[in-house]
């Protein structure tokens, strides 16, 4: 047995120094979480012997992490990490800490499942850190790239407040729930997208190669000017297309560096984000999905201890939509200076009545956060139903607009043949 002094912080927030008997760090650590207090660094005493070997040796903490430093080549520096591997190996990190295994051998479990990524050398360094006294929150900070403040925040309340697993079942329910809201959205926008992308391509082969042989006809028989108006306005549309086909991809990519140009901006942002929200069918699906993601970051973040102040700032920081975020940063001043929630979110006109007044509900029966889980559930429910609706509406809106072009096409090419075979009639 080794003895480690410790710094830690007890439940009151008040911070301490003391010893304690352990054979190596992880163990020193996981006595101190026992006795109710949050370890801060672990050290073991000078001059004393410890079961764990020395640095330098093979199989230590520090030789680990110095020849990582030293000598290796760490894939952690390059590249992200999906939200689908970070939502597995939160529930899989849950399950383990449910099971009751220590956090170090549950790390070291996960690190060696995942296969090479920038996650997996990850969670091998946060791994070397808690072995080496570190808590997950701290050893988690140093990797943004995976944990964002959301995350370490929401671990950081479990430490302290003993209920790690609870937290990594929040967390990873929390993580579910958003990727399938996310799916959802982009499901129901990937049909109508590639809808549009083969009713451009059919009028390019018609304009292209199809219109081009009746004009040859046209020219001979009858002549261009003596042609009907809809003819005219079909044949010079497609000479347009013939002549300058190679401007039409400028247009998309002209809208997607506007695009780009104003959202390096806070104002162009802002912007953005409030044309988003005013588009009609889509806009209101952006603010019901906005709005059930702020409640249920909220809630979710409440309910795990973290205080209110500083919830609202990783929800504004989170909520990846400008106007929502100017709102959530009033109602943050507003509640620093001695206000309630419901009162500043009603004055941004941005949140519904309903949610105002359940928020208000809630904060005067003191579950909060309980109310924000049921907005939430209430309003992905919601974008369920409107995603679905919006597919439908949108098919045939795209079939109208297919058979009406086609059709304008057919009615104007085949006007002066029909013109044409009456003169011929009435020559007889």
């Amino acid at each position: 047995m080794a003895v480690f002094s410790y710094e830690a912080v007890d439940r009151s927030g008040k911070k301490f120094k003391s010893e304690i008997d352990a054979a190596n760090s992880q163990e020193a650590a996981d006595k101190i979480r026992k006795m109710g207090h949050f370890p801060t660094a672990v050290k073991e005493k000078a001059g004393a012997k410890s079961a764990t070997p020395a640095a330098g040796q093979k199989g230590g903490p520090t030789g680990v992490v110095a020849g990582k430093k030293s000598g290796g080549f760490n894939l952690s520096r390059f590249g992200g990490v999906s939200n689908k591997q970070l939502s597995q190996f939160t529930t899989q990190l849950a399950v383990l800490q449910n099971a009751g295994l220590p956090l170090l051998r549950s790390l070291k479990i996960l690190s060696n499942q995942l296969k090479p990524s920038p996650l997996k050398y990850m969670v091998q360094d946060v791994a070397d850190d808690v072995e080496g006294g570190s808590t997950l929150s701290d050893a988690m900070s140093k990797h943004p790239k995976a944990f964002d403040k959301l995350y370490v925040n929401m671990i950081k309340a479990g430490e302290i407040g003993g209920v790690l697993d609870t937290i990594l079942n929040r967390l990873a329910t929390f993580m579910e729930k958003s990727q399938a809201l996310k799916r959802k959205i982009i499901g129901a926008m990937a049909y109508p997208a590639v809808v549009i992308v083969v009713a451009v391509l059919i009028l390019a082969v018609i304009m292209t190669k199809v219109i081009p042989e009746f004009e040859k006809v046209f020219k001979e028989l009858a002549g261009k000017e003596g042609l009907p108006v809809m003819t005219q306005v079909v044949l010079n549309t497609a000479s347009v297309v013939q002549n300058f086909w190679f401007l039409i991809p400028g247009i998309p990519l002209g809208f997607y560096l506007i695009f780009v140009a104003m959202s390096r901006s806070e104002k162009g942002k802002f912007t953005l984000d409030m044309m988003r929200l005013r588009m009609p069918l889509l806009g209101i699906i952006i603010r019901k999905a906005a709005i059930a993601r702020f409640c249920r970051t909220f809630g979710t973040l409440l309910a795990s201890g973290v205080p209110i102040l500083e919830a609202l700032t990783i929800v504004r920081n989170a909520i990846g939509n400008e106007v929502i975020a100017a709102a959530i940063q009033k109602t943050h001043d507003s509640i620093r200076e001695g206000e309630s929630i419901a009162g500043p979110l009603a004055h941004s006109r941005v949140f519904e009545d309903m949610v105002i007044d359940m928020i208000e509900v809630g904060e005067e029966t003191g579950e909060l956060d309980k109310m924000l889980m049921k907005i939430a559930d209430t309003y992905e429910s919601e974008v369920d139903i409107l995603v679905g609706s919006l597919t439908s509406i949108i098919e045939p809106l795209i079939i109208v607009f297919l058979g009406g072009a086609v059709g304008f096409i057919v009615v104007a090419l085949f006007m002066p043949l029909v013109s044409l075979m009456q003169n011929l009639g009435g020559g007889k």
